[in-house]
């Protein structure tokens, strides 16, 4: 199971993140998204869990919960959408 997390301290590594996740069962991977100029955290990130049930436990636990003053947003993570490229015309 993928799993979103939004709303992440820009101080959480992906060792925190795996490290959050492991009292619910076994962590894949887990990874926070950076920025790929600055190398920043972008403030989520996503956690992939092999067992469904406790990945499933795992979104019900951790959605709202407290984190470095920040409430989390847990979620099932969505296929990503293709969007489509943008064109540049210039207009003379």
């Amino acid at each position: 199971m993928n799993i979103y997390v939004g709303n992440l301290p820009y101080s959480t590594g992906d060792g925190d993140l795996r490290q959050m996740f492991e009292e619910f069962g076994a962590v894949d991977s887990a990874s926070v998204v950076k920025d790929k100029f600055t190398g920043r955290s972008r403030g989520f990130g996503f956690v992939e869990m092999p067992d469904g049930d406790a990945g499933s436990r795992a979104i019900e636990s951790m959605n709202g919960r407290s984190m470095g003053g920040r409430n989390l947003v847990v979620n099932e993570a969505r296929p990503r959408e293709e969007r489509p490229r943008f064109e540049r015309r210039d207009r003379y």
